[in-house]
Parts: C-alpha cells; sequence; structure tokens
C-alpha cells in the first residue's frame, strides 16, 4: 500500500517523524543533565524543544493519518497502525501537559515529577517508533504497492528456507 500523501515520490510522514523525535527525546536528556547539576539555559532549551517537537508531532500526525485512513479495516496493518497512533497521541498529550506547567512557572526547568513524565513519554515513543518500523518495513504500509497488510510480526520465529528472501 503506497502512500497517499507524497513529495517527489517520497512518502511524507516517516520524513516527518524524526524531527520531534529528535526534539523530544532530546529535552529529556537536557531536563536529566539540568536537574543533575547541569548548566542552566539547558532547562530553557529542553522547554523550546518540546515546543517544536509538539508541533512536528502533530505535522507528522496530520500526514499519518492520510495512510491510516487508507489501510482497509480488518487487516494486521490497520491495528498496529491504531495502535502507533494511539500510542503517538499519549506522547503528545504527555509531553503538552509538561509543556503547559513549564509555560506557566516561574522557571522553564523541569523538576522531578515532570522529568518522570517525560521518561515515560519517551519510553511509549520507543514502542510506538518500533509499530511505525513495523508498519513500513514488516507491513510495507506507506512503500510497497504490493504490501502484505497481514504479515506475522517481527517478533514471531518464522521458519525460512534457504534463498528465502523472507
Amino acid at each position: 500500500m503506497e502512500s497517499r500523501l507524497k513529495v517527489l515520490g517520497h512518502p511524507v510522514h516517516p520524513m516527518l517523524v524524526m524531527f520531534p523525535v529528535a526534539l523530544l527525546v532530546t529535552a529529556v536528556l537536557f531536563d536529566i543533565i539540568d536537574t543533575v547539576g547541569g548548566p542552566d539555559f539547558l532547562g530553557e532549551v529542553a522547554y523550546w524543544n518540546i515546543t517544536v517537537g509538539l508541533i512536528g508531532g502533530l505535522l507528522a500526525a496530520a500526514a499519518g493519518s492520510f495512510d491510516l485512513l487508507a489501510i482497509p479495516t480488518g487487516t494486521r496493518a490497520k491495528r498496529v497502525g491504531l495502535l502507533h497512533a494511539g500510542a503517538n497521541i499519549a506522547v503528545v498529550l504527555l509531553f503538552a501537559a509538561v509543556w503547559v506547567v513549564r509555560l506557566n512557572a516561574d522557571s522553564r526547568a523541569a523538576g522531578g515529577a515532570l522529568i518522570a513524565i517525560e521518561v515515560v513519554a519517551v519510553a511509549i515513543l520507543g514502542i510506538s517508533a518500533w509499530l511505525g518500523g513495523e508498519l513500513v518495513d514488516r507491513l510495507g504500509v506507506g512503500v510497497d504497492r504490493d504490501a502484505d497488510l497481514n504479515a506475522p510480526s517481527s517478533l514471531r520465529p518464522t521458519t525460512q528456507r534457504i534463498g528465502d528472501a523472507r
């Protein structure tokens, strides 16, 4: 199933996801370094990373929704896609909550509870990234016109014959 939203022949959603993932993970790292005694400006940089990461995440979600809506109902790809989307929504909501608290605070630095929320959000993001990889690499969503939208999970052992491509 090829992507419905492309630029110069390439699906847009995979191009957009790298920015929010990198920004949000880096924000957590900067917050942890700031909390354990790093330079004071890292809390402010982390806040802005979250701000831009949320904007990028919303853009990636919009692009991903085009592909998700095109996946046929009743397929494994649809189930994985819905889990992937749900996990990403949870990540955006958790980071948005952290962002709102920091927006109204005297300092943009995060404390222990906010960092804990960020770590949980990044853990969910890791699961979601794996699901996204499963969609693209295993199920061919967005990249393969002749994709097997019911291919088994990459976590399941498969019996491979010599010379098999899969």
